[in-house]
Order: C-alpha cells, then sequence, then structure tokens
C-alpha cells in the first residue's frame, strides 16, 4: 500500500447516451475543482477525435489528428466540442491536481474517403480460421486522405496495405460477411473467441504492417505533445497483436514518456485470458478487471443465493492488484449496449465500497452512476459521493477481512499516522440485517465508530481488545468511521 501519499481514483468522466450538443469539454473543465474536492485523482476522458459522424461517441474512428478542428465528415467539432475547448479542459483538470487518460482505438478505421477494389476471401464470422468463400474482388472504403486537414500534422495516407479486411462490399452491400484480404491473415496473437478476435470492425487495421507501426508511433507522441495527457485507456485490446502494444509503449517511453500509464480494455471475465495478456505485454500497462465486474453483475442478479465470500475469487484484482483497475459498471455495459450487464441498482452501493475502500487495485467510478442518467432513467447511486471521499480520507492501513458468512462480508482498514483520523470498517449483506465482530486496533479502544452511511443509527464502541460489533441492515452496507470522521463527512457532504 501507498502509505506517504492519497489513494488514488478514477472516474470515466462520460458515457453512452450524452448530448450531442458540443459542450462537453466545457463542462468537463467546469467540474474540474468539484471532482478533485471529492477526492478524483484520475479521469478517463472520451475519444477526442474524428469519428464518421458528429454523433459518434468516439469508437468510429476517422482521423486521429483532428481533435475538433477541421471541417470533416460534415463537422468541425467532435460530439464533445472543439480543439481548443478539449486542450482547455486538460489545462482545468491538471490546474485542479487531476491526471487525464485519453482513450485511443487503433484496431479499426471507418468513413474512408475513396473505395478501392481488392483481393478478399470470406471467412466464417463464427470462426475466423474457417474460409467459406472464394477469392474475388471486392470495393472496400479503404483510401483515407482527410481532404479536410490537407496533410497538416501527417501526410499519411491509408489504403488497402493497411489493413486485413473488412465487413463491408460496396457492390454487394451485404452486411454480415467478413473479408479478409488476400495475401493477409489475421494476427495469430489475439483473443481466440471466434477462432480468431483480430477482427472486430470497420477497416481492420493491420498492426505488423511497418508503416502502420511508425505512423502509431508518429501520431501518440503528437498526441501527447499536443494535448499533454497524462496517460492512456487503450480500447480494445483483445482484438489487436498482442505485441503491439507492448512495443508501442516501450517506444514511447523510451523517447519522451517514460512516466506513461497505461490501461487496457481486454473483455473477458476469463482471469487465465486477462493475466495471459499482461504477460505477453511483459506488463507494460494495467487492466480493467472484467471478472470482477462480472462477479459484482452476476451477485447482483442473483441477491441473497450469492456466496458473498466469492466475489473476489478468480479476479484480476485478487490475483494482480498491481495491474488491477476495478469498476462495476461502464459505458459497455449500459442498457442498450453490445456488451450490457448493468448491475442491479440495489447492489451498486455495496459494489463500490467494494472497489473504493479495499487496498488493492485503482478503482474507476463510471460517470452516470455518481450523475444519474436521465436518458435511460437511472438514479445516481445512493452515496457514492461519500463513499469516495471515505477512500480519500480514511480508507489506507492494514486490511483484514472478515469473509466467514455467505451473505454477510467485512473487512477493515486500520489507518496510518500519514492520514489523520483514518481507519474505518465495512459490512455488506445481500441477505437480512447482520452483525459481525472484527478488530481494529488496540489503539481504537473505547473510541466509538458510526456508520456514516445512515443505515446503522447506534454506535459502536472498540472494546479494550480493538474489537467492535459492526452491523449492517439486510441488503445493504454499512461503513463504520470514528466521531470525527463522521462529522466531518455529514457536515462537508
Amino acid at each position: 500500500m501507498n502509505k506517504n501519499r492519497n489513494n488514488e481514483t478514477m472516474m470515466q468522466y462520460f458515457e453512452w447516451y450524452l448530448p450531442n450538443d458540443g459542450l462537453w469539454w466545457k463542462r468537463c473543465a467546469a467540474k474540474a475543482e468539484n471532482l478533485s474536492a471529492l477526492g478524483i485523482t484520475q479521469v478517463w476522458l472520451p475519444p477526442a477525435y474524428k469519428g464518421t459522424s458528429q454523433e459518434d461517441v468516439g469508437y468510429s474512428v476517422y482521423d486521429m489528428y483532428d481533435l475538433g478542428e477541421f471541417d470533416q465528415k460534415g463537422t468541425i467539432r467532435t460530439k464533445y466540442g472543439t480543439r481548443e475547448e478539449y486542450l482547455e479542459a486538460i489545462r482545468a483538470f491538471h490546474a485542479a491536481g487531476i491526471r487525464v487518460f485519453g482513450d485511443i482505438v487503433l484496431n479499426h478505421r471507418m468513413g474512408g474517403d475513396e473505395l478501392e477494389e481488392i483481393r478478399a476471401v470470406t471467412d466464417n464470422p463464427e470462426n475466423r480460421c474457417e474460409q467459406i468463400g472464394d477469392e474475388r474482388t471486392i470495393r472496400a472504403w479503404s483510401r483515407f486522405t482527410f481532404p479536410g486537414r490537407n496533410g497538416k500534422y501527417s501526410r499519411f495516407v491509408w489504403d488497402r496495405r493497411h489493413f486485413s479486411g473488412t465487413d463491408w462490399d460496396e457492390d454487394t452491400q451485404e452486411a454480415g460477411n467478413i473479408y479478409r484480404f488476400a495475401g493477409k491473415t489475421w494476427a495469430p496473437e489475439t483473443d481466440p473467441e471466434n477462432g480468431n478476435f483480430d477482427y472486430l470492425m470497420g477497416m481492420n487495421v493491420d498492426t505488423a504492417n511497418p508503416e502502420v507501426v511508425r505512423e502509431n508511433e508518429k501520431w501518440l507522441n503528437w498526441y501527447l505533445n499536443e494535448t499533454g495527457i497524462d496517460g492512456l485507456r487503450l480500447d480494445a485490446v483483445k482484438h489487436i497483436r498482442f505485441p503491439f502494444y507492448r512495443d508501442l509503449l516501450k517506444s514511447v517511453r523510451e523517447n519522451g514518456h517514460p512516466e506513461l500509464p497505461a490501461v487496457g480494455e481486454y473483455w473477458s471475465g476469463d482471469l487465465q485470458r486477462l493475466t495471459y495478456y499482461l504477460d505477453s505485454v511483459d506488463n507494460e500497462m494495467s487492466l480493467f478487471d472484467v471478472a470482477l465486474h462480472y462477479n459484482i453483475y452476476n451477485a447482483s442478479q442473483a441477491g441473497p443465493d450469492y456466496d458473498l465470500r466469492t466475489i473476489l475469487d478468480g479476479t484480476l484484482v485478487r490475483e494482480r492488484p498491481e495491474n488491477a483497475v476495478t469498476f462495476v459498471d461502464n459505458h459497455d455495459t449500459q442498457h442498450g449496449q453490445s456488451l450490457q450487464s448493468f448491475v442491479e441498482d440495489w447492489f451498486k452501493p455495496l459494489a463500490y465500497a467494494l472497489v473504493l475502500l479495499r487496498e488493492e487495485g485503482v478503482p474507476c467510478v463510471f460517470y452516470s452512476d455518481y450523475y444519474g442518467n436521465p436518458v435511460k432513467n437511472r438514479p445516481m447511486v445512493p452515496n457514492l459521493g461519500k463513499l469516495i471521499k471515505l477512500r480519500r480520507f480514511y480508507a489506507y492501513g492494514e486490511q483484514e477481512d472478515a469473509f466467514a458468512e455467505a451473505q454477510l462480508i467485512g473487512w477493515v482498514r486500520r489507518g496510518d499516522e500519514e492520514h489523520e483520523g483514518s481507519g474505518l470498517a465495512v459490512v455488506l449483506s445481500n441477505g437480512e440485517v447482520g452483525s459481525i465482530r472484527m478488530n481494529m486496533g488496540r489503539r481504537f479502544a473505547g473510541e466509538a465508530f458510526y456508520d456514516v452511511l445512515g443505515n446503522c443509527t447506534e454506535e459502536t464502541v472498540i472494546d479494550e481488545e480493538g474489537y467492535g460489533d459492526f452491523r449492517t441492515e439486510g441488503g445493504s452496507v454499512a461503513v463504520w468511521v470514528r466521531k470525527d470522521a463522521f462529522e466531518n463527512l455529514i457536515v462537508n457532504e
């Protein structure tokens, strides 16, 4: 544990259903100080470059050098605003002491400017290792000339040589096919789902092409220098040749950005796949703990039938805590998305206590959990602001678990000298009302503890051996802190 500095907490500062009003970067700048006061130390912002349309969330990548500066795809600004507004938002976060993570998507391109004739074969979408159609000529939108930018920042032109496949033939216009270009193979070092999961969407970037490698290195160095962002969120890493990001990150760190942190999205609940990937990239990044997300989701679905003692089993945060970024939900798990697995409302306070108040991993709070989502009629998570502040001020020191009962678990953090008033006890129940006797330590003897979340109104006093009886209501969570901490959190709520 990092005893001599404050806990890190990331917030994913966007969600899928934001309005297309071009004001997002301005909203970010306006909220920077509030987030810092709350205890947020890092923000993950959405992809900032031009997509296929102004409405694009940022994952249909067109021109990564266009941060809302050029008239392309019918718009100058992106969904979120202009280039200068983006840079101003980053400056505002920095002024508030918050590090900024930029979201980058390097495995596909969409919205090409010109058609090219390409010889290709058809592969089985369910098993990309199986060819199901003979070689023939297709026409694909594979040439990207970026006429609106007219060569500013980079004169690189993408064409069929830089891609390995697509899902669209302009001649037949039949949906559902996957075309692999003649003379190309899917990258062998990708996730084994569907036989090989190199191909995801659009024009699939050939990351083994030396020109592609050089251009991506050039772009990433330009992006870091141009924006001053502090870290990277790497999209869809399981669809990209595994050595690609290992080599790219090493190169960028050796050329001016030695401390650049990165967190990858490898969407799999299989711990072995996550750890295999980390080993393959020489642990050059962290990963979002998708395995933990699914445990949390399953617990929210099962209610009292879920054994809470197992909620950390098979997770990255238990196996590789130094590489784990924990989360409850994100933009991909929202209702209506392809990876929909949104955690039930009743369980979210329990889930956030689990990711925010434990020693292991760096937690990532989801924007719409904190603010609510009126578009989808989703409420804000109760007490989430308090839980973030609890992490910021009080979740320090030695941790001891009390995972003895299937429907009732807890743990203590015994505090440290560097954080005044630190130390807390947490109790989660997915069943009935319950109480756990836990050892806070003898230095707390005689002190009264209070549930700052308001589920339990009576105090508990630590005995001379350091033990206290910590209670919670059924299907709920209680977080117990000392009187001074309790009063500070209530007054500053």
